[in-house]
């Protein structure tokens, strides 16, 4: 119910900016140009906002609790161990959360490289061996490191937007044709021609989907990489193989895209993640 209340207030928040900046900037949306900022607005407002709440929604959606101070010898091991890999990796100091569930899982997100969350599962971080956990740990450090957070927001923005644009251009090519063949040339009316936009939202959605999740399994590549250079080719592999017997994931789909373990899905094209057969062939290929 939260997340359904937030979703809403946050896109009653992009209309209303997006409406205030478009009367300022004398944007017609009935111009090929202006259409095209319309959707640019719409298509970015959303990514990037949810860019910036990103680490407050990940902690709220998931119950991660951040450690502030280390009550335990794990707690300051993970503190310890992330610190080494910043360094290593050049970046500012990540917040370090445990959250509580079953599955071996974790994950990294926030706005920029020096504003940014890793985060363990408790079934990761007692169900792997230390070994294993620094490497999930250097994989996180890494997808923060290359920047992963900011340059998915862009790469949806610009799917986002293009899907709106089409969407309206092809309801406006089916609207003159209909006009074209009406005796009266009124064309659809306005549900009818909102029908078809969504309709063209639904299908251009799925293929920018396969888009996004393909730049995804390129990334978590890079992370692995990035992963074995941190820690060690050998335990990047070891902790992924640990993996294989994993719970399906219980992340929210946007904490999802960015964990070690992705959710499965029948098709390939739209894996977050690539099997984990093929990421420890690739390691192990070097």
């Amino acid at each position: 119910m939260k997340r359904v209340l937030l979703f809403l207030a946050t896109n009653m928040a992009i209309l209303v900016v997006a409406s205030i900046v478009m009367s300022i900037l004398g944007v017609n949306t009935s111009t090929m140009s202006g259409l095209l900022v319309f959707c640019a607005i719409f298509g970015f407002g959303g990514s990037f906002i949810s860019l910036l709440i990103s680490k407050w929604m990940a902690k709220k959606s998931t119950g991660a609790q951040v450690i502030h101070q280390a009550r335990d010898a794990d707690e300051q091991w993970l503190l310890d161990t992330v610190a080494r890999q910043a360094q290593q990796a050049g970046i500012k100091m990540p917040e370090v959360a445990i959250y509580h569930a079953p599955e071996m899982n974790a994950f990294a997100t926030g706005p920029s490289r020096d504003n940014s969350l890793v985060a363990v599962s408790s079934g990761l971080l007692y169900g792997m061996t230390r070994d294993e956990v620094e490497a999930v740990l250097a994989h996180e450090v890494s997808h923060v490191a290359n920047g992963d957070m900011v340059t998915l927001t862009l790469i949806q923005g610009v799917l986002n937007t293009f899907v709106m644009f089409l969407a309206r251009l092809a309801a406006g090519a089916v609207n003159t044709v209909v006009a074209s063949n009406d005796e009266e040339g009124e064309g659809m009316g306005f549900l009818a021609h909102m029908a078809v936009v969504i309709v063209m939202e639904l299908l251009l959605g799925i293929l920018a989907s396969i888009i996004v999740a393909y730049f995804s399994r390129i990334r978590e590549y890079r992370a692995d990489e990035g992963g074995a250079r941190l820690s060690s080719r050998e335990k990047m592999a070891a902790a992924l193989e640990r993996l294989k017997g994993n719970a399906e994931s219980t992340m929210p789909a946007q904490m999802a895209a960015f964990g070690i373990s992705g959710k499965k899905s029948m098709a390939e094209l739209l894996m977050s993640h690539p099997p984990l057969e093929k990421r420890i062939a690739r390691l192990r290929q070097g």
